[in-house]
C-alpha cells in the first residue's frame, strides 16, 4: 500500500510523533508500506516557517533538504493530471496546498494520511486519520 503524506504528518513523523495516532504510527513505520510526499508539502512547510509555525532550524531551505534525504519518503512529482484534478477533487474548500495533495492522493492512487478533518471529509481518495 503506498501512504500519501499530508505536510503536517510528514513534519510530525520527523519532529514530534506523539502526535500521531497509533494507527499512523503504525502505519508510518511498517515495512510494508512505500510513503510518498507532495513536493507542495515541502513548499508549505516553508511558509510554516516563515510564519513562525514550526522551527526548521538552523535554515529551513537546508532543513527541508536534509529532511527529504533522510526521510523514508520518496517524492512524487506535480503533473499535468495533477493539476486538472486539483480542481476536480471533492473538497468542500479552496486551499490550494490541500486541493494539490488530496489531487496527487487521487491521481496515483495513494492513500492520504491527515489529521485534517476537511481533507478527511474527502470522498474521492481513500484515507487514513493521522490522529
Amino acid at each position: 500500500m503506498g501512504l500519501l503524506l499530508d505536510t503536517h504528518i510528514w513534519l510530525w513523523s520527523l519532529l514530534d510523533q506523539d502526535r500521531l495516532g497509533d494507527s499512523a504510527r503504525h502505519a508510518l513505520q511498517s515495512g510494508e508500506t512505500e510513503l510518498f510526499l507532495s513536493p507542495v508539502s515541502v513548499w508549505e512547510a516553508l511558509l510554516l516557517a516563515e510564519r513562525g509555525r514550526v522551527v526548521l532550524n538552523p535554515d529551513p531551505h537546508r532543513w527541508l533538504r536534509k529532511a527529504m534525504s533522510i526521510s523514508p519518503v520518496t517524492e512524487v512529482p506535480l503533473t499535468i493530471d495533477v493539476a486538472i484534478a486539483g480542481r476536480t477533487v471533492d473538497i468542500e474548500h479552496q486551499d490550494p496546498a490541500d486541493r494539490f495533495i488530496a489531487a496527487t492522493a487521487k491521481v496515483h492512487s495513494l492513500t492520504l494520511v491527515t489529521a485534517d478533518t476537511r481533507l478527511l471529509r474527502c470522498s474521492d481518495i481513500d484515507l487514513l486519520p493521522g490522529h
